[in-house]
């Protein structure tokens, strides 16, 4: 019984691969059968393209205005003529040369790539129109560098015996370009066997057998293809079995060489669709043959049925039970994710608690002292002239006092009374408070006041504070920096007013403005700050209505923007 079933499915084995063959070579001539009638297609564009203004060159060699001008005189007239007529028919270029090959006129002329000036006498096209023939040349442009279709007549002599050729350049990008925009593959040589245009770039200027010497001298003496190293294309030719191995791949291939200069077109199809529909033929006769035998096997399958539905019922369970267990994991993960979010924020405020306390407890501190060195500094002046020391002295007394009174900020609401405030005249008071450390650190400030109104509604010494803090960290991000240059602008609109620092030191790195506004968030070195800076400026932005934003520079260092409202605003954040 084993040793028959084996003898049978032997036979349908047997058949089965006969039986793609023979489909897949009636499939393959019908490809083949198709492709040749799109090959015909394509050699009917690419003739009709060569010779749509085969006839050009011959009409302008018989326009009175070449042959005026070919004598000597002045160009501009033909120059603009053959621009005008270039421009209207899709033409590349058109030129006249002497009988030298020295073009004196063009289309492009007056451009960066004109030919005016360019000798040309090396090109076969010049050299056939000489003899009396239509040039036909195809190559890399010698001035532009651009590829291109060349056809050349030559001018009848003129009354004073001067003789020229006329040339036109045709640009067959556009077949190209069609090609691979339709997503076939095919590829145009000439008579050389080098690959002219073709659908894959990376076949263009190969040859399709290597090059003779003889062929290199040729092509190197009318610098056909520039500096092309013109080397073999990586394929071969099947011709009994139409196909080609092209880059690894094995295609459909046909050719014709029935196209003007002993030009060729290659054309190559893809065998997945042959192969395709022969697998699905054999396919369909091999289902054939397996219901066949498992009509023999009728009432196992029956049984086997029932197992599988029994099966699946328990599958389905699981799924379901799966489903089940994979929702409790995801509401497990979000409650993990609101814990740790929740943590997150409780930290920050135990940490912004942390620093109004400390606020409060420096407001405190500080207040006796500072009231003790006024004292002083009035009993000082009581007895002897102190003159401008003690004038300073009172200036940093007051400014300390203002300034912890500042740090209420953080143990209370409120908010100072606001003024009119002329932000450049803030900054300038800001720069004058650092200017021992601008000058410690060697910086360059760029600061340029804007003629226009920047006046806002604020409290003029907390936002000096905002100012002094952003300049400060910029100082000590240019600390170390090969070129130490802080540039500060700022100018308004009619709702706001704005200013800007810019530094060229290390910048943000992968931080943000968030991460640095964090209390205690510091990138100095132990002991040179406590990481308050922005906060603190950030809460004084706020309660001005307005915003501040951090980012990196667009070469380096970081920019630090502050916006506030001109007007004083009802509700402050």
């Amino acid at each position: 019984m084993r040793f028959r079933k084996t003898i049978l499915l032997l036979a349908i084995v047997a058949c089965a691969v006969g039986l793609f063959r023979a489909t897949h070579a009636y499939f393959s001539t019908q490809a083949l059968e198709q492709g040749t009638a799109r090959l015909t297609l394509y050699r009917s564009s690419v003739e009709a393209e060569l010779r749509r203004f085969a006839h050009l060159p011959f009409v302008l060699s018989l326009d009175p205005l070449v042959a005026d001008t070919l004598p000597g005189t002045d160009t501009a007239a033909l120059d603009t003529h053959f621009a005008r007529v270039a421009d209207s028919a899709g033409i590349d270029a058109i030129y006249l040369m002497n009988d030298t090959g020295l073009t004196i006129s063009a289309s492009n002329a007056g451009t960066d790539s004109s030919f005016v000036g360019q000798n040309y006498a090396f090109r076969p096209y010049f050299q056939a129109a000489v003899d009396g023939a239509l040039g036909e040349f195809y190559g890399i442009g010698a001035t532009t560098g651009i590829p291109g279709y060349f056809f050349a007549m030559a001018v009848p002599p003129t009354k004073a015996g001067a003789t020229g050729v006329v040339a036109i350049k045709l640009d067959l990008s556009e077949l190209q370009d069609n090609w691979l925009a339709s997503g076939v593959r095919i590829m145009l040589t000439n008579a050389d066997g080098v690959v002219l245009l073709a659908s894959d770039p990376a076949w263009r200027y190969r040859t399709l057998q290597p090059l003779s010497d003889t062929q290199r001298d040729r092509i190197l003496a009318s610098r056909q293809f520039g500096q092309e190293p013109l080397d073999p294309l990586d394929w071969d030719v099947d011709p009994t079995r139409n196909t080609a191995n092209i880059g690894g791949e094995r295609l459909l291939y046909l050719r014709t060489d029935d196209l003007p200069n002993d030009w060729s077109l290659h054309f190559f199809m893809p065998n997945d669709q042959a192969l395709t529909r022969a697998a699905l033929t054999t396919g369909t006769a091999l289902f054939l043959a397996v219901l066949t035998l498992i009509a023999l096997q009728i009432r196992r399958t029956r049984q086997m049925t029932t197992a599988l539905q029994k099966s699946e019922q328990e599958e389905a369970q699981l799924r379901i039970a799966n489903d089940r267990l994979a929702r409790e994991i995801e509401e497990r993960k979000t409650a993990e994710r609101n814990l740790t979010k929740t943590q997150a924020e409780l930290e920050r405020a135990g940490r912004l608690a942390a620093l109004g306390q400390l606020a409060s407890s420096v407001t405190h501190e500080l207040g006796q002292p500072i009231a003790a060195m006024r004292n002083q500094l009035v009993a000082a002046e009581m007895s002897a002239n102190t003159g401008a020391l003690s004038d300073k002295m009172h200036s940093l007394v007051a400014r300390m006092e203002d300034i912890t009174r500042q740090l209420k900020f953080f143990s209370r609401k409120g908010r100072d009374q606001f003024e009119a405030v002329d932000m450049a005249a803030a900054m300038a008071d800001a720069l004058d408070l650092l200017e021992p450390s601008i000058a410690q650190v060697g910086a360059r400030i760029d600061f340029d006041p804007p003629a226009g109104d920047v006046t806002f509604r604020g409290n003029r010494l907390r936002i000096e504070q905002v100012m002094t803090n952003i300049v400060r960290n910029a100082l000590d991000a240019i600390e170390t920096a090969p070129v130490k240059q802080i540039e500060i602008t700022m100018g308004g609109d009619p709702e706001t007013v704005w200013f800007s620092v810019s530094d060229t030191g290390h910048g943000l790195g992968d931080k943000s403005f968030d991460d640095l506004g964090e209390p205690f968030a510091t990138t100095r070195e132990s002991g040179r700050g406590m990481g308050l800076g922005l906060t603190i400026s950030a809460g004084i932005v706020a309660d001005h209505g307005g915003t501040i934003t951090a980012a990196n520079g667009p070469d380096s260092g970081a920019v630090f923007s502050v916006t506030l409202p001109r007007a004083e605003q009802e509700d402050t954040p």
